[in-house]
């Protein structure tokens, strides 16, 4: 069977998960350069006041040079993961399942990492544990910019990404700012919790 070839993204929004919780065979693209504006370092939730986008602050080289995705580090001199905590928190403790995986995620901003790539593994596993499905742990070994497998690598632009409702469900914040699509997975989590994997198997 083909991979599908995905971008690992920063927990990803929700048109990442459709493929991993489907359980399809799923190879990580690692051997890709950096660019900004990506989900690589960004994930969006629904706050009270619409979109929230939380960045992950990187280190960067310097000069103009490309950097590969796998060596970049992040800026851990920021207090970034207190905000993001303190943004997740605000913005889901209402909601039905927050409580119910909080002391899962935590974790997740307690603990420090010093490469973006192994944040991003450690957030994606924690998830998958939460949805009671498998990690999937393959990953490139070499950049092909044309692949023949499922290529779903575009799907890490944060500007360009199709905006798919996958799905439309409830959100803490509908009644004030209507439905958002394609938010992070976390979302999704937070409002449908165990039936998560059931509505993304679905689509």
């Amino acid at each position: 069977m083909t991979h599908t070839l995905l971008p690992l993204a920063y927990a990803g929004p929700i048109a990442h998960w459709v493929p991993i919780c489907k359980q399809q065979p799923i190879l990580w693209e690692v051997e890709d350069f950096y660019q900004k504006q990506t989900y690589r370092n960004r994930m969006e939730i629904h706050a009270a006041n619409g979109k929230l986008m939380l960045s992950i602050p990187i280190q960067h080289l310097g000069y103009d040079g490309h950097q590969n995705y796998k060596d970049v580090h992040i800026a851990n001199e920021f207090p970034w993961q207190r905000n993001h905590w303190l943004s997740l928190k605000i913005a889901y403790q209402s909601s039905p399942f927050f409580e119910y995986y909080e002391d899962d995620i935590a974790p997740l901003y307690q603990n420090k990492y010093a490469s973006l790539l192994a944040f991003n593994k450690q957030v994606m596993e924690t998830i998958c544990e939460l949805l009671q499905i498998q990690a999937p742990q393959k990953t490139t070994k070499t950049y092909e910019k044309e692949s023949p497998r499922h290529d779903l690598r575009h799907l890490i632009n944060a500007k360009t990404a199709k905006r798919t409702v996958v799905y439309e469900y409830t959100q803490v914040f509908s009644d004030k700012n209507g439905f958002i699509p394609n938010l992070s997975i976390l979302d999704l989590l937070f409002n449908k919790g165990p039936e998560t994997v059931i509505l993304l198997q679905s689509l």
